[in-house]
């Protein structure tokens, strides 16, 4: 009885099949452009977080404050 051959390359994931049709259907200027569009609403997404964390921080000092003699 003979082993199940061992596959020489990995199976792709989800992400490098999207890649992957992605490169069929774009021009490298537009995966680029969208790449960084991306990563654009990614930063905004932690600027955002990051706001509303200091306004959190502001909050609580300020009611902290107030409550002091």
């Amino acid at each position: 009885m003979q082993a199940a051959p061992v596959r020489a390359t990995a199976i792709p994931t989800f992400t490098d099949a999207l890649r992957a049709v992605e490169s069929l259907l774009l021009s490298s200027g537009q995966r680029t452009a969208r790449r960084n569009a991306w990563t654009s609403v990614l930063e905004d997404r932690r600027r955002a977080k990051d706001r509303v964390e200091a306004e959190r921080v502001l909050e609580a000092v300020s009611s902290v404050s107030s409550i002091a003699p």
